[in-house]
């Protein structure tokens, strides 16, 4: 059976890997007892709309859901390239067939999208803890780029496929096989459709290879099928997805539970840095429903990366080896495509992206009047809280006042539009809510009686 970074851990759990040819066993076979998968990591890097908050090196998020990212390290990086270009693009894990992971990324630092490199970064890693043996591979000799790798599992082969974005007159995927992701073979030619392409994600599935890679011609992601994964292969089966003015980078995750799959695409028009996603209960079919913002938060200031299913007891040591953030944002429940910020000391929310980012992150504290409560500190002017005055919202400095300490001290209940997010009530005037209108945060009472739209204007996700 072919094996994807996808499905290796709940394969493993069965205990008997075998190949498509049944009978011998897999080269470096895990342990039958590795855990079910039951949280994701996310691997990325950073691009802001100013450039100010970019950041050409590995970050890595966890999820419980799939959907709901945290950025470990307080979204630092925690592998950073010493060769080549110093900085990587479009980081790819995957986990391998003893266990532990490989990380591969395009080596190129910034938005300089004309230089030739026919190199890959590469990690290795037992457990995304620690990040060794870093080097550069060589894929090819040709006179353009190497973007955009994955890699899976090639069990007629005993081998690995790693495939990525290059250029023999056109944008082809090309493919070059490794056992030990140090030494590889010469390079092919892995789909040429006629048009060209770019940002391939393969997941095997079964007996079935599926490739999700975008067509330059139309700017649209599609979904392409094989057999074998062998090179040019591949059918193409969907109609043609896109959300936003422009996307690319499909990112294919078979859910941890269930049967259902979902694909990501990184949007960079009508700006740079917008992730949207689908689902489909069938990946066979070509049935892709799009989520709307407010089923999922990708990671802050995400780009074209990698999704993998990780057992609990490594989403436990993830979180103790790199701490989950110091800070928090609030997703507005009705405008789930903007967040509370502070601009010019005035309480809002806006559409992100925006600039500078640091904005929107709030050290949510006990509660400056009541412990039990919460207050909110602005993360880039720290001293200064959100608070109520004539029952707009301010970011203001303390003056130290017991009047103050009420006015940014706020309880937090369950959401007043939907129980699973949450509502602040004032704390010293406690039949109002922290609440947006024409998109300024103010406080107003809402009550049983209040209308959908006051209730969802009172509702945020602290993520």
């Amino acid at each position: 059976m072919p094996l994807s970074r996808r499905e290796f851990t709940r394969l493993a759990t069965l205990g008997a890997l075998t190949t498509a040819a049944g009978g011998g066993a897999l080269l470096g076979a895990p342990s039958p007892a590795l855990a079910a998968n039951a949280a994701y990591v996310f691997g990325y890097f950073k691009e802001t709309q100013d450039q100010s908050g970019d950041s050409y090196a590995l970050h890595l998020a966890v999820s419980t859901d799939g959907l709901n990212w945290r950025p470990l390290n307080q979204n630092n990086p925690v592998a950073t390239p010493t060769a080549g270009t110093q900085g990587l693009r479009d980081p790819f894990i995957l986990r391998k067939q003893d266990g532990t992971f490989v990380v591969l990324a395009t080596d190129l630092k910034g938005r300089v999208f004309n230089l030739n490199n026919q190199y890959l970064h590469v990690w290795d890693s037992p457990d995304l803890r620690s990040f060794t043996g870093y080097r550069r591979i060589r894929m090819h000799g040709l006179n353009t780029h190497t973007w955009a790798p994955t890699a899976f599992w090639v069990p007629a082969r005993n081998e690995y496929a790693i495939v990525y974005s290059a250029n023999n007159g056109q944008d082809v995927f090309m493919v070059n096989y490794t056992s030990d992701f140090r030494t590889v073979s010469a390079n092919q030619v892995y789909f040429s459709p006629g048009y060209p392409v770019l940002d391939a994600d393969i997941v095997a599935d079964g007996s079935t290879f599926y490739m999700y890679y975008k067509n330059l011609s139309d700017g649209l992601l599609y979904g392409a099928r094989s057999s074998t994964g062998n090179p040019n292969s591949y059918s193409t089966y969907t109609s043609g997805l896109r959300q936003g003015n422009a996307i690319e980078a499909p990112l294919l995750i078979k859910n941890n539970t269930g049967s259902g799959w979902r694909l990501w695409g990184d949007s960079f028009s009508p700006v740079n840095n917008d992730y949207y996603a689908w689902s489909t209960g069938s990946i066979g079919g070509n049935a892709w429903t799009p989520l709307g913002q407010r089923d999922f938060t990708p990671p802050l200031n995400a780009k074209h990366g990698s999704i993998v299913g990780i057992t609990s007891g490594e989403y436990d040591g993830l979180v103790t080896r790199w701490g989950l953030p110091a800070w928090v944002r609030l997703k507005s429940y009705n405008f789930p495509d903007r967040f509370v910020r502070h601009a010019n000391n005035i309480g809002r929310i806006d559409a992100y992206p925006f600039d500078p980012h640091q904005d929107q992150l709030w050290r949510m504290v006990p509660g400056l009047a009541d412990s039990a409560a919460v207050s909110f500190e602005s993360v880039n002017f720290p001293g200064r809280f959100l608070r109520h005055s004539d029952y707009a919202i301010r970011l203001d400095a303390s003056d130290g006042t017991a009047t103050f300490r009420g006015d940014a001290t706020f309880t937090r209940v369950a959401g007043l539009a939907d129980t699973t997010w949450s509502s602040f009530r004032s704390y010293n005037v406690p039949d109002r809510y922290l609440r947006h209108s024409g998109y300024v945060l103010r406080i107003d009472p809402i009550s049983a009686s209040s209308s959908a739209t006051d209730r969802q204007d009172a509702t945020f996700r602290v993520c």
